[in-house]
């Protein structure tokens, strides 16, 4: 409120209520300052706390190489292996939290000492970009005389090679009245970092597509003659999480607004700290794919990390989902399909590529003739699917009714009937007990064209996961995890719409942070233009 002189009531009852109302905004406005301030403190402690157990992991960690020192320990091995696992993520996790303060906070010098930055090395080849200033003087129009330059060298990867972009910007003065003018630094992905967008993506996608941990990264850049420590690209990790961060949760929303989804999780070994042993945590993944039946809505997959399987997790993920979901049979998802849910009913879908993979196990172990028939079964009801991929609902639909029913209910009756002969305690009979359950949520695809046959659409999507925990352990924590699922969201809807990851990243990295907010639906994988 302002308190004008010229414009103040001579009423003094009013004069009293304004003076009153005066004060109460400025306590309030006092009160939301030293809330700010306590946040900030807050977060200066928890950086200077994740700095000090960074230094105490990179001191266990010296030892157990000095331990390994000319000779082979698998188990130290796989101590230091995990300890790297650690440290990553706490360094991504730090990088984030920098980056999500509007100015990096820096801890006390005490507690980390700021490395000496090392020049980019020589032997790269440099691409020059000059940023040219006005030819008159900004303040007076006069003529300017150049002082100067000023060049910042920025690395940058293009796949196959690095390379240095150098940033050139003159500095003038002017003749008349001497100010001093020279065209703007350009907006870089970490404010006075060194990596290119090309080169965040380019470790994006290292780890999380083609599972390369970052101490394996910085060893391979190493070879190429650049020197880029674990730690560095840590923190460019997380860093980048925390930019790509209002996207990747415009995808989840976007893919989680459909009305047919395939869902399906997986489990994920995380270390648990103090312990030197892993725990389980699980990522779970929604997939909206209508190419099979020739759908609009573009293909796109959203992924999640819990640290446990609980059911409060998909629940709370499909909170707002209500439509068709495709999945395995889940116990937890069943609360999804009561009748009286809101916003909607979630109807099951079930998967035959389940129920197909239980005999398969049996007629692998037993060769078992009986399981070999239904083998020849379901393998017809996958004929009819490879038919009219691609073809409208209706026609799916029709065909269907014609050719896979009848193949279905005869698979259903021979299989009641074969139950009764079969031992209880037997394989084969589980696996007829499994379909046989489950038969109505088996079925409904027949009736429905838009619907999948199986839930192969999430499986495919969490290959990789499963590729990645082969190569090294998943995630140092539960954070780490949950980058992990916002990367993994991008890099497969970007390959799911048939576009190259690293490409993809790279232009929306260099752009998210001068896009309009309203626009922002224009960086996602279906929408973007290079």
């Amino acid at each position: 409120m302002s308190l004008d002189a010229a414009a103040l009531p001579d009423d003094v009852e009013t004069l009293r209520r304004m003076l009153l109302a005066e004060r109460q905004a400025t306590a309030a406005a006092r009160a939301e300052v030293d809330s700010l301030s306590e946040q900030l403190q807050q977060a200066r402690a928890g950086l200077v706390e994740k700095v000090l157990e960074i230094e105490k992991l990179k001191a266990q960690l010296a030892r157990l190489r000095r331990l390994t020192f000319g000779r082979s320990s698998e188990k130290l091995d796989r101590q230091i292996e995990q300890l790297e696992l650690l440290l990553g993520d706490l360094e991504e996790e730090l990088g984030e939290a920098e980056q999500q303060m509007s100015a990096p906070v820096a801890p006390e010098p005490e507690a980390r000492d700021k490395p000496v930055r090392r020049p980019l090395p020589d032997h790269l080849p440099r691409q020059e970009i000059v940023h040219a200033t006005d030819c008159a003087c900004p303040a007076c129009g006069g003529e300017l005389r150049r002082l100067g330059e000023d060049v910042s060298e920025v690395l940058e990867y293009q796949p196959g090679r690095f390379h240095v972009v150098r940033h050139v910007r003159p500095k003038f003065s002017c003749r008349r009245c001497e100010t001093i003018a020279q065209a703007p630094m350009p907006d870089l992905p970490i404010e006075r970092g060194r990596p290119g967008p090309g080169l965040l993506a380019q470790v994006l996608v290292s780890k999380y597509r083609d599972h390369l941990p970052l101490h394996r990264q910085a060893e391979i850049y190493a070879r190429e003659g650049v020197e880029l420590s674990r730690s560095t690209l840590a923190d460019w990790v997380g860093r980048s999480a925390q930019i790509l961060d209002p996207l990747v949760a415009l995808l989840r929303e976007e893919v989680l607004t459909a009305s047919r989804l395939h869902a399906d999780d997986t489990p994920v070994p995380v270390l648990a700290p103090g312990t030197g042993k892993t725990r389980t945590g699980r990522l779970w993944v929604y997939v909206r794919d209508e190419r099979p039946h020739g759908g609009e809505a573009p293909p796109a997959a959203a992924y999640f990390y819990s640290p446990d399987r609980k059911g409060e997790h998909p629940r709370s993920h499909l909170a707002g989902f209500s439509g068709h979901l495709h999945a395995d049979a889940y116990a937890e998802f069943n609360a999804l399909y009561e009748p009286e849910r809101r916003p909607g009913p979630v109807v099951p879908v079930g998967c035959w590529a389940h129920v197909r993979r239980k005999f398969h196990d049996v007629w692998t172990a037993q060769q078992s003739p009986v399981a070999q028939e239904a083998l020849e079964r379901i393998a017809g009801l996958y004929a009819v699917e490879q038919a009219i991929r691609g073809r409208p609902p209706d026609e799916r639909r029709r065909i269907r009714q014609a050719r896979a029913a009848p193949a279905a209910q005869e698979l259903g009756d021979w299989m009641r009937n074969t139950l009764p002969k079969l031992s209880g305690r037997s394989d084969l009979a589980a696996a007829m007990r499994y379909a046989l359950a489950r038969w109505d949520s088996l079925a409904r695809y027949l009736d429905d064209g838009h619907l999948a046959i199986d839930n192969n659409a999430a499986e495919r999507a969490l290959r990789g996961v499963a590729l990645g925990r082969k190569n090294y352990l998943f995630a140092g924590s539960d954070r780490g995890g949950e980058r992990a699922a916002a990367a993994y969201s991008l890099i497969e809807s970007a390959a799911l719409n048939d576009l190259n990851p690293q490409a993809y990243l790279a232009d929306v990295i260099a752009r998210i942070a001068g896009h309009p907010a309203r626009r922002l639906a224009e960086l996602l994988p279906w929408n973007w233009t290079p």
